[in-house]
């Protein structure tokens, strides 16, 4: 009789090292893809972040380049800065047009800074009652105009400015229901600093402008 064939196939120990090893190379694997999407996601986001801080510097120069002078604005205030809150007016050029003059309000709320202007025009009256406005938050908004989200994910907005008289930088001051005393404070800063802190970051993004192109 003829000796019966031999199986070459696996045997069930060699079948179990094979998936054991599949399994922990399939781990491996896994572990090494989850953390280079964890990476590519925390770098995506750490590039938003600075490409927003990026453009609100960017916009905040345009502003304080074009802050109203004085000379135009007799006897108005045309600067505002306190805790997370920024108001402007600032001139608004057109070609082969008058120049104009926006109140601008930069606040800070729920983490999120937005901007948001008023509509342009040359009658200060109109400018007064957009100032009082914004000031008072009354929500007046006649042409319809919406706040822009500028940057996400702040903490904190802080602001110090530099004084005529050359004696460093210093906080704003106190909020006044004087508006003589806030027309007094208006003229005599020549440069802001703004420092924005964002969430989970120990330090603050600092950049400081020169007010109405000094």
């Amino acid at each position: 009789m003829m000796p019966p064939k031999s199986s070459s196939g696996f045997t069930l120990v060699e079948m179990i090292i094979a998936i054991t090893i599949l399994a922990m190379v399939a781990i491996l694997g896994w572990r090494g893809l989850d953390g280079i999407v964890r990476s590519r996601i925390a770098l995506t986001s750490e590039m938003e972040q600075t490409r927003g801080m990026q453009l609100t510097f960017a916009q905040l120069q345009s502003d304080c380049d074009q802050l109203a002078p004085a000379s135009l604005m007799p006897g108005r205030q045309t600067l505002l800065a306190a805790q997370d809150r920024l108001l402007i007016v600032r001139l608004v050029y057109a070609e082969q047009q008058p120049t104009l003059v926006q109140v601008v309000d930069y606040r800070l709320r729920n983490g999120v800074l937005t901007r948001k202007e008023s509509i342009a025009t040359r009658d200060l009256s109109a400018i007064d009652g957009l100032w009082q406005s914004a000031l008072n938050d009354a929500g007046d908004n006649p042409d319809n105009t919406q706040a822009v989200a500028l940057q996400s994910d702040l903490d904190s907005m802080q602001m110090q400015l530099w004084g005529s008289d050359g004696q460093g930088w210093r906080p704003p001051p106190a909020a006044t229901a004087d508006p003589e005393s806030g027309r007094a404070a208006t003229n005599q800063w020549v440069g802001l600093q703004v420092a924005l802190q964002i969430r989970s970051h120990s330090g603050s993004m600092v950049k400081t402008f020169l007010l109405g192109g000094a």
